[in-house]
């Protein structure tokens, strides 16, 4: 009877798995702030904070799937552990890169600011 829970046990998380594809957010294109219109940075500004929803919703995303992966190997429920290892480590691995992406779009968005600034003082 236990195996028959733990296989169904794997065959849920392996399916839950499969079915929770997370779907990275595509950064935007920054308007360039040497040259841009106010109101075109104000549209970089709207990009920039769809990017972040986005962005978080995708992490949510990746956590959730790390998280279940994460204990099914400490519970030893994991049929193919190493397959959930890579899992886990691949959606670990995605996430830190999720933040730094947005942390780069943050920064890049914050120079063409000052460029803009210099562009046109008040």
């Amino acid at each position: 009877m236990n195996v028959a829970k733990s296989l169904l046990a794997v065959l849920a998380l392996g399916s839950s798995l499969a079915m929770a594809e997370c779907v990275e957010p595509e950064s935007p294109t920054l308007p360039d702030g040497a040259s841009a219109t106010m109101d075109d940075m104000i549209a970089g500004q709207q990009a920039v904070k769809t990017f972040q929803t986005a962005n978080l919703d995708y992490m949510a995303c990746l956590e959730a799937q790390f998280t279940e992966a994460k204990k099914a190997i400490e519970n030893g429920k994991a049929a193919n552990a190493e397959a959930v290892k890579a899992a886990y480590e691949q959606d670990v691995e995605a996430y830190n890169q999720a933040v730094s992406a947005e942390e780069e779009l943050a920064g890049q968005f914050n120079t063409e600011i000052r460029e803009y600034r210099a562009a046109n003082p008040s």
